[in-house]
C-alpha cells in the first residue's frame, strides 16, 4: 500500500512537470501588448561628455553652508541633438546633496528641453556609472567562478533566469492589470524551481527542496493575505506605488502588489532555507541510514533551529537597512514609536517582516518532514526511481 503512495506521488510529480511544459511554458513566454506611457521614467535623458568647465567655486543658497557648484560645457553623445554643446547650471540655484567634482571627459546623463524662443536649455540629471557596475558584476562572477565551481556557474544560470522571471514576467504581467499576488506565486514557484534545479541538479534532495518551497510560498502567501486584511493596509504606504499607479493605463491592485512584494522578498532566503535544511537532512540519513523518522527529524531539526534564527535575523536587519531613513527620521521627530507605528507606511515594513519571517519559520519542518520521507523511502518509487536523479548532489549513497 505504501508502495503504491509513493509511485502516486511520483506520477503526480511528473504530471505536474508536464502540465507545466504544455500550459506554463508557452503562458510564459506569450508576448503581452500593453500601451507604453507617453514618457517613462528617464526617457528624456540622453548621455553626454563635460568638454568644459566654464566656472566653479562656492555658493550658500538661504541657511544652508556652503555647497560645490559647476558651470559646465557638454556636448550630447546621442539624440536628436547629438554634437550640440550646452551649458548647464549645477548647484548655483539648487541645493546639491554631493560633494562629486565633474572634470572634462566625465559622462553624465542630462535632460534638455527646449524654451518657446526656441532656446536650448539643459540640466545635470545623474552620473553615468554603468562602467563601474559593469566592473563590479565582472569581480562578482569571477569570485563566484573561483569559489564554487560547476555550483556557482549553476547559481549564476539561476540568477540569470531570476532575473529573466523577474522582468520578463512578473513586472510585465502585473502592468497589464493581472493579480500581482497570482503572477507572484507562479513566478515564485518557477523561479526557484528552476534556479534550484540549474543549481544543484536532478536530484532527490532537489525534488524535496521544491516542493517545501512551494509549500513554504503557499504559507507565506495566506498569512500575508490574512495579516494585510486585518491591519487594513492598502499597499498606499510607498509612494512609489502612487507613482505607479499615476503612470500606468491599465488598473494596478496597490493591495495585492504589496502581497506580492512581500512573497518575492521572502524568495533569496526562502531558497538558502529549503536547500540547506533538505541537504542537511539527507546528509543525516546517509551518514547514519538506521535512524528512524522521528530521530531524523529531531537532529535535522537541531540544525534548522539554528539556521532559521539567523536567517530571520538576517531577513530583519535587511530591511531595517531599507528603511534605515525612515528610521532616522523617527528618532529625529522623537515621537512615539507606539504611536508611529500605526502609519501605513511603518506598519506595511512591519507585517513585510515578520510575514516573511514567520514563513521561513514554517519553511523548517515541512522541508524537514518531506526531506525524511524522500530519504527514507528512496527504493519505494519502483520503476520511476531510475527517471528521478541522484539521491544526493554530494554522491552520498548508502547500501541495505
Amino acid at each position: 500500500m505504501k508502495n503504491k503512495l509513493f509511485l502516486l506521488f511520483a506520477l503526480l510529480i511528473i504530471l505536474a512537470i508536464a502540465a507545466f511544459v504544455i500550459w506554463g511554458v508557452p503562458y510564459f513566454f506569450s508576448p503581452i501588448e500593453r500601451v507604453q506611457t507617453e514618457a517613462g521614467f528617464g526617457s528624456g535623458t540622453v548621455r553626454a561628455e563635460v568638454t568644459q568647465i566654464l566656472e566653479e567655486g562656492e555658493i550658500a543658497l538661504g541657511d544652508n553652508p556652503l555647497q560645490l557648484y559647476q558651470i559646465l560645457r557638454v556636448k550630447p553623445l546621442e539624440g536628436k541633438y547629438e554634437g550640440v554643446e550646452l551649458e548647464i547650471d549645477n548647484g548655483t540655484r539648487q541645493v546639491r546633496y554631493d560633494d562629486i567634482h565633474l572634470a572634462p571627459g566625465d559622462e553624465l546623463l542630462i535632460a534638455v528641453t527646449v524654451a518657446p524662443d526656441g532656446t536650448l536649455n539643459a540640466y545635470f540629471v545623474d552620473y553615468i556609472r554603468s562602467h563601474l557596475l559593469l566592473l563590479l558584476v565582472g569581480i562578482f562572477v569571477v569570485a563566484i567562478l573561483a569559489m564554487a565551481g560547476r555550483k556557482g556557474l549553476g547559481s549564476l544560470l539561476g540568477l540569470a533566469f531570476s532575473l529573466l522571471v523577474v522582468i520578463g514576467y512578473i513586472i510585465p504581467h502585473i502592468l497589464d492589470g493581472e493579480d500581482p499576488v497570482r503572477v507572484s506565486i507562479i513566478g515564485a514557484a518557477i523561479l526557484l524551481s528552476v534556479t534550484l534545479y540549474l543549481t544543484y541538479g536532478w536530484t532527490m534532495k532537489t525534488h524535496a527542496a521544491v516542493l517545501s518551497m512551494i509549500f513554504s510560498l503557499i504559507i507565506t502567501g495566506s498569512l500575508a493575505w490574512i495579516f494585510v486584511s486585518a491591519t487594513k493596509l492598502t499597499g498606499s504606504g510607498d509612494e512609489n506605488a502612487l507613482f505607479l499607479v499615476q503612470m500606468a493605463n491599465s488598473s494596478i491592485n496597490l493591495r495585492g502588489l504589496l502581497l506580492g512584494g512581500i512573497i518575492i522578498g521572502a524568495l533569496g532566503v526562502l531558497d538558502d532555507l529549503v536547500i540547506t535544511q533538505a541537504s542537511a537532512l539527507f546528509e543525516i540519513h546517509d551518514a547514519n541510514p538506521n535512524l528512524g523518522l522521528r530521530a531524523l527529524y529531531k537532529r535535522a531539526t537541531n540544525i534548522g533551529q539554528d539556521h532559521v534564527a539567523a536567517t530571520v535575523n538576517t531577513l530583519v536587519m535587511a530591511y531595517a537597512g531599507t528603511a534605515l531613513p525612515m528610521l532616522l527620521v523617527f528618532s529625529m521627530s522623537k515621537g512615539d514609536f507606539g504611536y508611529l507605528v500605526n502609519f501605513s507606511f511603518v506598519a506595511e515594513e512591519v507585517v513585510r517582516t515578520l510575514v516573511g519571517s514567520l514563513g521561513l519559520i514554517a519553511a523548517v519542518p515541512i522541508t524537514t518532514i518531506i526531506a525524511a520521507y524522500f530519504a527514507m523511502n528512496d527504493d519505494k518509487f519502483g520503476a520511476l526511481r531510475p527517471f528521478l536523479g541522484e539521491k544526493n548532489s554530494g554522491g552520498g549513497h548508502h547500501h541495505h
